[in-house]
């Protein structure tokens, strides 16, 4: 399944990083300034790609490199013989280094640079020059207001680096942030950009690398991977004599009283993602709507922990949580499964209990799946803590919990105890419903049944469940959350088919 984001490297880094990688590469023999000749140069290029009939380009430079880019980009858009203009919302008298000299050069080819005001016409492709990767507090003013009235011109934006006013590392907006159509970025992918509000922020997404040299950019160790249906491996093909003990017996707990839906939804996931047996422990009341629905699924009403216990024993991994509720027959069922020793997803209200001190972490290969909300909950903070920064957020709560760590939420990210980090950068709008994360739920479980590591299970499970969202979501609002299941399957197949 192609797409233009697979184009795109694969590692991600923090501004930290980014701008070390910057400064190696000028004390290897690259000038600075060349660095931002050809930056200039890129989004040049991918300007005029995007817009060869505009004409026209005002520039909105601030103080720092970010406005020596958009400087040099006024003075090649002027030799083209585009309309030109800079509106300096930093004070060109203070700039220094690279950034003067790329002012000098505007300056040269007769660009026009004029002090921004809030009554400035802002005509053609507009250049967000203003603030680069080192952002870190609120965006002030006059910056704040600069964007505002950006954002409010309904002229077509492109972004340099990054949108002013979006975290490189998180992905949140400081304040306010450019809304640009297109962004182009340079030497290395920032993690924010694809975090939180970053997909909203930067528009369609270009990279250039500057002509750095590869090995020395390997030298970095990326804060984060995206993943991609090449970096994912395949599960192994099913020899032509398997049989159904070959691949699996997954139980799935959950289903309170009036919850029955979600636990429908992780059963019939996990069932139709390739487990060979699928048992689910439930309230009774549930059982006849399961043998309607999914008849092959060994549907059992279960009051207490003792009824449980011989269904357990019997499988090879547990799905705790889906519709389960925070009550008294919840806590009863999950109270002593977190002790046998095997591999286990444990989602929604089980992830409530366990931050409420009413279960055990287990000590074994897991696999946490919370929304932020559950994740604050387990960390002790708040969800617009966790919200803010997202990647740490995750790292944090599997050190805590020493497991694997799915976050989920636009830009989904998977955490392992090492403090490996990868993220997903597929999905769609549509998918903001109710049992997206019980489908998710089932469809871990069946990984992890047909024998990958948590790890592996959660980046491909996560990669299966956004790509069937994007697919589905192109049709438009009203995605229900079964619709995801059968897309899954084609999915999967399609990654990994069950013959060579």
């Amino acid at each position: 399944m192609p797409d233009v984001q697979d184009c795109l490297p694969t590692a991600l880094y923090r501004a930290a990083q980014v701008r070390e990688l910057d400064a190696r590469l000028i004390a290897a023999g690259t000038p600075g300034f060349e660095l931002m000749q050809r930056a200039a140069r890129a989004a040049w290029r991918a300007l005029r790609r995007r817009w060869p009939q505009a004409g026209e380009v005002t520039v909105l430079a601030g103080r720092g490199n970010n406005a020596g880019d958009g400087y040099l980009l006024a003075a090649l858009a002027q030799r083209a013989g585009w309309r030109v203009r800079v509106l300096a919302v930093g004070d060109p008298a203070q700039l220094g280094g690279d950034a003067a000299r790329a002012c000098a050069e505007a300056r040269a080819a007769s660009v026009a640079i004029l002090a921004w005001s809030e009554c400035a016409p802002l005509t053609g492709v507009l250049v967000d020059a203003l603030l680069g990767t080192g952002l870190s507090g609120e965006v002030r003013e006059p910056y704040a207001q600069a964007i505002r009235l950006l954002n409010a011109s309904g002229q077509p934006v492109l972004a340099v680096d990054i949108p002013s006013g979006l975290c490189a590392d998180s992905g949140r907006v400081l304040g306010v942030a450019v809304r640009a159509e297109l962004t182009v970025t340079f030497i290395g992918l920032k993690l924010g950009l694809f975090c939180l509000d970053g997909p909203d922020h930067c528009g369609a997404l270009e990279f250039a690398d500057l002509q750095a040299d590869p090995a020395m950019i390997a030298q970095s160790v990326p804060a984060a991977q995206r993943l991609t249906a090449a970096g994912l491996p395949p599960l192994v093909p099913r020899p032509r004599n398997g049989h159904k003990g070959l691949f699996g017996h997954a139980l799935l707990v959950g289903g309170d009283s009036g919850f029955g839906g979600a636990a429908l939804l992780a059963a019939e996931s996990c069932l139709r993602s390739g487990a060979g047996l699928v048992s689910l422990a439930t309230r009774g009341e549930h059982v006849a709507a399961m043998l309607a629905r999914r008849p092959e699924v060994m549907a059992r009403g279960v009051r207490s922990a003792n009824e449980i216990q011989d269904l357990a024993a019997a499988a090879d991994v547990l799905v705790l949580g889906p519709g389960i509720g925070q009550g008294a027959w919840a806590r009863s069922l999950l109270a002593g499964l977190g002790a046998l020793g095997k591999p286990q997803v444990w989602d929604a209200d089980a992830l409530n209990l366990l931050a409420a001190g009413q279960l055990t972490a287990p000590a074994c290969n897991w696999l946490v799946t919370p929304h932020p909300g559950e994740a604050a909950r387990l960390l002790g903070t708040t969800t617009a803590a966790v919200q803010a920064d997202r990647p740490a957020a995750a790292q944090a709560l599997a050190r805590q919990l020493n497991a694997v760590v799915v976050l989920k939420g636009l830009g989904s990210l998977v955490a392992t105890p090492s403090g490996a980090l990868y993220l997903c950068d597929r999905g769609h709008p549509a998918m903001a419903g109710a049992g997206l994360g019980d489908v998710l739920a089932g469809l871990l479980g069946a990984l992890l049944v047909q024998g990958l590591a948590p790890v592996t299970a959660a980046q491909l499970g996560v990669w299966l469940h956004a790509c069937a969202g994007e697919r589905l979501g192109r049709a438009g609002r009203g995605l229900a959350a079964a619709d995801l299941i059968d897309i899954i399957r084609e999915l999967l197949e399609e990654h990994s088919p069950c013959l060579k």
